[in-house]
């Protein structure tokens, strides 16, 4: 079996999941990681057994042994290294949102068109089994035509103050359910509304409301609230309701799926995402990634999103920001 010799760039929280999940691939060898920070960077090399260590992207792109890179590094840092990737002929997995603005986003799709590489943006609920069937479903004709849909995405307080900072929650949750939304309808938003409510001092609001219009006529709700109480026993509320002309479709991941209550309260584990299965990361990340991983091997261009995919979701939520900044329908 030949073995895909992967990097990540980026080792915050998500790019050390990044590495527990490609662990559990086995054609997978991570052969180096980068960072700035050198503290971060030994102790993820140390952890998972990686011998190459880079602080600087572009002298680890020009390593010629290195084939792909996961890039884990903020949204407002994405276009720079995902080109940089591209032009250097790796295979670029990048993590969602694709860029903070449409302009970084043309960027990326266009290297990504002249790159000999692959490219793929993580929308991972692309991955979830729970939507990918609803697609099947839908795709089959069974609930006729899509007329309304319904999303929720809500988050204990803790888990949004860990971000808030850095992303709001439009751009930061509900691209991935305006994603899924147009991947269902096959449809795309040409307008947005949306309203957000600040509760704590941070850069961005606390929660935020968007609705879009598709170009087929169906009518959209998002919810994306981020302040729930800090004792909330699960870390998301998600759910998504699909409603067509001939049926309908309900979708509830991840809580209650699976409830633990002990001496310290009650808590509800991801079972869906990332969890720890046997000793070994499994969900929807690593099955993403192996889905990446095995199209670079194959030599086959991934096609569960495409670039272009991932660049409207991105354009939608900015303009439902700008409609929140605003107070108006924005026109997409």
């Amino acid at each position: 079996m030949k073995s895909v010799k992967h990097a990540v760039l980026g080792l915050g929280w998500f790019g050390e999941k990044h590495c527990e999940a490609l662990t559990a691939i086995p054609n997978v060898e991570i052969a180096a990681v980068c960072t700035r920070n050198p503290e971060r960077l030994a102790e993820i090399a140390r952890k998972f057994g990686v011998k190459k260590t880079y602080t600087d992207f572009h002298t680890m792109l020009a390593d010629p042994e290195i084939e792909s890179v996961s890039i884990t590094t903020m949204w407002d840092q994405h276009a720079g290294p995902a080109v940089a990737a591209l032009e250097a002929g790796k295979h670029v997995f990048l993590e969602k949102p694709m860029a903070s603005t449409v302009a970084d986003c043309d960027l990326i799709v266009n290297a990504a068109k002249a790159a000999p590489g692959f490219f793929m943006t993580g929308h991972i609920c692309r991955f979830n089994p729970r939507y990918a069937a609803a697609k099947q479903e839908i795709a089959a004709g069974k609930i006729g035509k899509i007329i309304s849909m319904y999303a929720r995405r809500n988050l204990p307080a803790w888990v949004g103050a860990t971000v808030l900072d850095k992303i709001g929650p439009i751009i930061g949750d509900c691209v991935h359910d305006t994603d899924l939304m147009f991947w269902f309808s096959e449809s795309r938003a040409v307008t947005a509304y949306a309203q957000t409510v600040k509760v704590r001092d941070h850069a961005h609001p606390d929660l935020g409301q968007v609705m879009y219009r598709l170009e087929n006529g169906a009518s959209c709700i998002l919810e994306s609230v981020w302040c729930l109480p800090d004792n909330t026993p699960f870390q998301i509320d998600e759910r998504l309701e699909i409603v067509g002309t001939e049926g309908t479709i309900s979708i509830h991941d991840t809580h209650p799926n699976l409830m633990i209550v002990d001496k310290d309260g009650a808590r509800c584990p991801d079972t869906t995402y990332w969890p720890m299965i046997h000793g070994q990361l499994r969900g929807a990340l690593r099955d993403e990634l192996a889905y990446f991983t095995q199209c670079v091997v194959d030599g086959v261009r991934p096609a569960v999103i495409t670039p272009e995919e991932s660049r409207e979701a991105v354009r939608a939520c900015l303009a439902a920001e700008e409609s929140a900044r605003t107070e108006k329908v924005v026109r997409i």
